[in-house]
C-alpha cells in the first residue's frame, strides 16, 4: 500500500548527491555534547521544512536503499520535518532516533517493510 511512497523516496535519493557534512563520531556544531552515531548529511538540491536540504542518516547496509524515515518535531526551532534513513539496520535506525529525543524534541521512527 505504501510502496509508491518508498519508491519515490528511493528515486529522490537516487537522483540527488548525498553530502555528508557530519561524519559518525563528530560533534554537533552548536551542541557539542551531541555526538553523531552515524554519518549524517543532506540531499543536495532538495528543500526540507527548515529551508535546508532533506536530512539523511546513512547506515552500513550494502544496498543504498531507503530503510525508513524519522519524523521530528522541535519546539525550540518550532519546526517539524523528516529525516531519511538510508541503508540503516534496525539498530542503526534506533540510534538515529535517539538523537532526536530530548526535552524540546521528539521523534517517531517509521520503518520500511523489508522485501520478502
Amino acid at each position: 500500500m505504501n510502496d509508491d511512497f518508498w519508491q519515490k523516496l528511493d528515486d529522490l535519493v537516487g537522483t540527488c548527491a548525498l553530502v555528508i557534512d557530519r561524519p559518525a563520531g563528530s560533534a554537533h556544531p552548536r551542541y557539542p555534547a551531541l555526538i553523531y552515531p552515524l554519518d549524517y548529511g543532506y540531499l543536495a538540491g532538495t528543500t526540507a521544512a527548515d529551508g535546508s536540504g532533506i536530512d539523511v542518516w546513512l547506515g552500513t547496509l550494502p544496498e543504498r536503499r531507503v530503510t525508513g524515515i524519522i519524523a521530528t518535531v522541535d519546539l525550540r526551532k518550532r519546526d517539524a520535518e523528516i529525516k531519511i534513513l538510508l541503508a540503516c539496520t534496525p539498530a542503526e535506525a534506533r540510534l538515529a532516533l535517539a538523537t532526536h529525543q530530548s526535552d524540546d524534541q521528539s521523534a517517531l521512527l517509521i520503518e520500511r517493510r523489508r522485501p520478502e
